[in-house]
């Protein structure tokens, strides 16, 4: 966490919230459904696109942000397989929007050892896009401390499906198809994330009340902190914000507390989700 204080001001409200948090229990993985770009443009009397280019800065302080705090996992929900229904020209921007990121922060992202992972169905992106973007991957793939996977034409069903057809697939080039038998672990390694923890924190931005098909395997015990903050206004603050109100939860998994179902001393329960008006 050290490295966080680096680039905060004495005696701000980021630095207190940073000095409030439990540097033991910061969450390992952090999954964001990034949501309200569409809404705050159209506040300002703007075309949509003016949100999605506004969106860009809260991606890059939220990754530096992690990356600073030590948290091993990021889950960004960029692009889902429903997206396309939208606009062609919103579509179109979305994906420029994605090359210029790609372009601009691969320094930010080897300079902070952040390793860049693309999951979802990548072989229905643009063909330049997809270059582009098994580029980046494969310039940051040797770095070793944040890694950001960042969901691009994703959908939580067609992951689960992909899975089960991989297991089928492997099955049947063994010969071992009649006697399949599956288990969840079978599942899990057979995911686009395979190899992280699942999310400990779900966040989600503009205040929407649903998981839009985002991970739907891996958040099953994840903690859900919902916020009427639209994602181009979601600063360093908000994820502070949400980090330290994580840590104030009794994650249970099923079971009870330790304290033969009594809250652990110092600590409060907490409602698995939480909804925080601007």
């Amino acid at each position: 966490m050290e490295a966080l204080f680096e680039i905060l001001k004495p005696a701000s409200e980021d630095w207190a919230l940073a000095e409030s948090l439990d540097p033991e229990r910061l969450p390992a993985h952090i999954a964001i459904i990034m949501d309200g770009n569409g809404r705050w443009a159209r506040q300002r009397n703007l075309p949509r696109v003016a949100g999605h280019r506004a969106g860009v800065e809260p991606v890059r302080q939220t990754v530096e942000t992690c990356a600073r705090l030590g948290v091993k996992y990021l889950t960004l929900y960029a692009f889902s397989s429903e997206n396309w229904k939208r606009p062609r020209t919103e579509v179109d921007t979305l994906w420029r929007l994605l090359r210029l990121y790609l372009a601009k922060e691969l320094p930010l992202l080897q300079r902070n050892n952040i390793r860049l992972v693309a999951i979802g169905r990548l072989d229905g992106l643009p063909e330049r896009v997809q270059q582009e973007l098994g580029e980046s991957v494969e310039a940051t793939a040797a770095n070793d401390g944040l890694q950001v996977n960042l969901a691009i034409n994703y959908g939580g069903r067609a992951e689960v499906v992909d899975a089960v057809n991989a297991l089928l697939a492997e099955s049947r080039a063994r010969g071992t198809l009649g006697g399949l038998s599956v288990s969840e672990d079978d599942i899990s390694k057979r995911l686009y994330t395979a190899g992280a923890p699942d999310p400990d924190l779900l966040i989600r931005t503009s205040g929407e009340m649903r998981i839009s098909n985002f991970l739907l395997w891996q958040i099953a015990y994840a903690e859900l902190y919902i916020t009427e903050t639209l994602w181009p206004d979601f600063t360093r603050t908000e994820l502070l914000k949400a980090i330290l109100d994580y840590q104030r939860r009794d994650r249970r998994f099923g079971g009870l507390s330790p304290a033969g179902g009594k809250d652990n001393p110092g600590r409060h329960a907490q409602p698995a989700l939480r909804v925080v008006a601007r």
